[in-house]
């Protein structure tokens, strides 16, 4: 199994939003999700949480694509956009800082049209744990 089918396998609760990844290569992951009326907030706008998740995803895949379980200990996001119903949003991380113990990255959430929706950073743990895959795609 790749990482790239074990993370959308395996990461129930982003599977249960419709988060998907859709790229992974080292130092980088790509995941995307439609906003539809389940993700909505009582503003009418994407729930946070949503943005957060999907960005938490793409997280996942740079932090784990080494070949060692990694696990997320801190993320900071900004909103800056609302994303809409119809919206197909999409999270890039990219690997800052390859750290042994603690791993460094970024992610931009965007909308289909390239705006910014969100930025968040996120520090990660490197466990004494290897996590196999086949490839990363």
């Amino acid at each position: 199994m790749t990482l790239l089918e074990n993370l959308n396998t395996n990461d129930r609760f982003a599977h249960s939003i419709g988060a998907q990844l859709t790229e992974v290569r080292e130092g980088y992951a790509k995941a995307e999700l439609t906003v539809e009326e389940r993700h909505l907030n009582g503003a009418g706008v994407c729930q946070g949480g949503v943005i957060y998740t999907l960005a938490d995803l793409a997280f996942a895949g740079v932090a784990n694509c080494h070949g060692t379980l990694t696990l997320g200990i801190s993320n900071t996001i900004t909103f800056l956009k609302s994303g809409q119903l119809g919206d197909r949003i999409i999270a890039e991380c990219t690997e800052v800082y390859d750290h042994h113990k603690l791993p460094y990255c970024d992610m931009k959430i965007t909308n289909q049209n390239g705006e910014l929706l969100a930025a968040m950073t996120g520090l990660a743990y490197r466990m004494r744990r290897d996590f196999p895959f086949e490839a990363l795609m």
